[in-house]
């Protein structure tokens, strides 16, 4: 019973981890002594000398461990070969979880508000997103590890580092993660420019998440037939859409 305890505890602290990557970016995370730094991953490729040896020097510095990979094993921690310049790290952010942990936690607590993303491909759009959730009346962002950009550099930039203080909820599909939600009763609203009531005008009587499409081809089949509730925004002047980002801000600030 201990052993299968202990199991599901490290196996929670494993996927609760914040994985980034790229030289700059860990530099910086290391720099910064208000993140919690668990392990710091390079690939034995690298040269010595210039940033790598000051990413060392400060890991070194700050008790973080350092583990060496191959660059196959390394690309399999960053999940991007082509941009992690040999260098990933994992770090500790209390508001960055599992969406079934953040479930679990709570039970009996009041209505959530939650946004999650259904194929955002753009690290802008990403980053300007979990700034407006970071900043708005949003209780968690859910990100799936398919689909979506990753918490790339260029998402940390576009966040302005609001992706190390933004509620981060992770599940490997949306699909799987809206299972999830639908078990706990959350009504799932998706927009569409057709839906006839507007997203202002909107109450809703238990916790909800909204959903926000791909850039192009907005929220896809298989989510839509998830959907409990459709939403417009209202439009003037002949628009059509408004960028997916400032789509967000408008939900996350609305009362």
């Amino acid at each position: 019973m201990n052993d299968s305890k202990n199991y599901q505890q490290k196996k929670r602290f494993f996927n609760d981890l914040l994985t980034i990557y790229g030289r700059k970016p860990v530099l910086e995370a290391l720099e910064d002594s208000t993140m919690s730094l668990y392990k710091l991953h390079l690939a034995d490729s690298n040269k010595s000398g210039g940033i790598i040896a000051e990413i060392i020097k400060l890991a070194e510095k700050r008790g973080v461990e350092i583990q060496w990979h191959d660059r196959k094993s390394l690309s399999r921690i960053s999940r991007n070969s082509k941009q992690d310049q040999g260098v990933a790290a994992d770090i500790k952010v209390d508001k960055h979880q599992s969406l079934d942990h953040y479930l679990q936690q709570k039970t009996n607590e009041r209505s959530l508000r939650l946004i999650a993303l259904d194929n955002i491909t753009n690290p802008q759009n990403v980053g300007m997103i979990i700034r407006s959730v970071c900043a708005g009346n949003i209780d968690g962002l859910i990100i799936p590890r398919k689909g979506c950009a990753a918490l790339s550099p260029l998402v940390i930039k576009a966040s302005v580092g609001t992706v190390f203080k933004a509620p981060l909820l992770h599940c490997e599909t949306l699909a799987q993660g809206l299972g999830a939600l639908r078990d706990r009763d959350v009504t799932i609203c998706t927009l569409s420019s057709h839906a006839k009531q507007s997203l202002f005008e909107y109450q809703a009587q238990q916790s909800v998440v909204y959903i926000l499409g791909n850039e192009t081809e907005g929220v896809s089949e298989e989510v839509q037939k998830l959907s409990d509730q459709q939403l417009s925004i209202p439009m003037n002047n002949g628009v059509e859409s408004l960028n997916v980002a400032v789509t967000a801000a408008l939900i996350a600030f609305k009362q």
